[in-house]
């Protein structure tokens, strides 16, 4: 049982500006017990794909990133079940704007290849 352990930034980074997005969207909710949940599936085209969605429960097996927002009075929590995790150790999560758009972006160095939209990826075994 995990007992929900918070991981450091040197196991998976959650950047500032994601911080920032995740709480504006939190605020447009009106729930303040919201925390993003980053999550792994199967399929896509590459074999895994990452997922978001906002959760309030936090399970026995999640591992919880806490991290402060440019404004340095809010705060967010990520949460990552144990399965994903082990896909998503060393990574980074972002959120980008440019000029095809804003989106949250997963640099995943376990990520050998990904799809076109930036979704999906595969992994060596």
């Amino acid at each position: 049982m995990n007992t929900n352990p918070e991981i450091s930034d040197a196991d998976i980074r959650f950047s500032t500006s994601a911080a920032d997005k995740v709480a504006s969207l939190i605020t447009e909710e009106e729930n303040p017990n919201l925390c993003l949940r980053v999550y792994i599936t199967g399929g896509g085209c590459s074999g895994f794909q990452y997922g978001f969605t906002f959760d309030e429960t936090i399970n026995d097996d999640d591992f919880v990133i806490e991290k402060s927002c440019s404004n340095a009075r809010d705060s967010v929590r990520v949460l990552i079940d144990s399965m994903s995790y082990q896909y998503l150790q060393s990574a980074e999560i972002d959120y980008v704007e440019g000029i095809g758009g804003a989106q949250f972006v997963i640099r995943n160095p376990q990520a050998k290849t990904t799809c076109g939209c930036g979704s999906s990826f595969s992994i060596e075994e």
